[in-house]
């Protein structure tokens, strides 16, 4: 069956669940479920004795892997009548959420980004699955002690503007937005069930001011030293100025990228939607994940263009097969660019000065 769900656990299958929620996304760096059934007394109810919390586990949506991790709870409630019996559980990279980094020495020099990352996966059976270039060789790197994997890696690749988060093997991935494009896009008036969009734009501003200091030379002291750039945000009407002190070595085109990702970033936040449709799949059969681009067309909240799904929530209950996605422009899931290298003039994924991301 298309629709149906599947948990497999020691080497058994259990179906049949009444309530299902899985949920994926680039703002989590470990996908998590929730599963729960009911029976009459007694049918079943040794359920509790099949699954236990730390057994490995997979989820299929039909035939579909959409996890692979471990079982984290198997809470029971009942009455008179019924038992119900859930499971929940999160992808295999959540011992790298809440571990420690225990690697030793815990220090690499001339490594690669991925060789760093693969290396503190390790002591947790965690593979690495490398998208996109990670930038050169990384000169020396450290852990910091009590840090998690993950605060670790988020260190390490935040200096390269690179996203961690996971995928349906439980593996680690390290990626960049928009690796995908969506099948099917979300119209008013056709696929879209409802919507939830905050609209909230207390943290976007007019004008983004960023300033640093740079290594002069004889020749051109003022020129290096003083370092300023800004980017604007012509939807915000009235004045409002965010200033931010560049730290490192700055020089005019790392300015640059960082106020137009505050720019980006905060204009994207604050448009976040989420959207529901019916099903799971998209027209094509493929299911909705999450760092895909999908086509928008929305009047009533104004997003009309090419959006990013950040999260997909695959759930099922009385209203039957739902999918919620929750979409934003890009720039609302760019990290923040590295501004202790220098950088070149390239062409960017973050919005120019002065463009308006809304379509009211």
């Amino acid at each position: 069956m298309e629709d149906s769900v599947l948990l497999k656990v020691n080497g058994r299958e259990f179906g049949g669940w009444k309530r299902v929620s899985v949920t994926a996304g680039l703002d989590r760096q470990a996908r998590d479920f929730e599963l729960d059934i009911t029976f009459r007394w007694p049918d079943r109810a040794a359920i509790r004795d099949m699954i236990r919390p730390g057994d490995s586990c997979q989820i299929l949506l039909g035939r579909d892997l959409v996890l692979t991790g471990y079982v984290d709870a198997t809470p029971i409630r009942y009455d008179a009548g019924q038992i119900s019996v859930g499971v929940s559980g999160r992808s295999a990279t959540a011992d790298l959420v809440d571990c420690a980094a225990i690697n030793e020495p815990g220090q690499w020099n001339a490594r690669r980004v991925e060789d760093i990352v693969t290396d503190l996966a390790a002591p947790y059976g965690v593979h690495v699955c490398t998208e996109v270039n990670t930038g050169p060789i990384v000169e020396t790197y450290q852990i910091d002690q009590g840090e998690t994997v993950f605060e670790s890696v988020d260190r390490l690749i935040g200096m390269r503007a690179l996203l961690s988060t996971d995928d349906a093997n439980g593996r680690l991935v390290l990626t960049g937005t928009g690796r995908m494009r969506a099948i099917t896009p979300l119209i008013l008036g056709q696929n879209i069930l409802s919507a939830d969009a905050p609209l909230n734009w207390k943290d976007r501003y007019s004008l983004y001011l960023v300033k640093g200091q740079g290594i002069g030379d004889d020749s051109s002291v003022h020129a290096a030293l003083s370092v300023r750039a800004e980017a604007h945000d012509a939807a915000v009407r009235r004045r409002r100025v965010l200033f931010r002190k560049q730290s490192g070595d700055a020089d005019r085109s790392s300015a640059r990228l960082e106020a137009r990702w505050e720019a980006a970033s905060r204009a994207g936040q604050s448009v976040k939607t989420r959207y529901t449709v019916q099903g799971w799949r998209q027209a094509d059969g493929s299911l909705w994940v999450p760092n895909a681009v999908v086509m928008v067309e929305d009047p009533v909240i104004g997003l009309s263009g090419e959006m990013l799904i950040g999260e997909v929530t695959y759930s099922l209950g009385d209203t039957g097969c739902l999918c919620h996605l929750t979409v934003a422009p890009t720039g609302a899931w760019e990290l923040k660019p590295e501004t202790t290298q220098k950088r070149g003039d390239g062409p960017s994924a973050l919005t120019r000065p002065g463009e308006t991301l809304l379509n009211f």
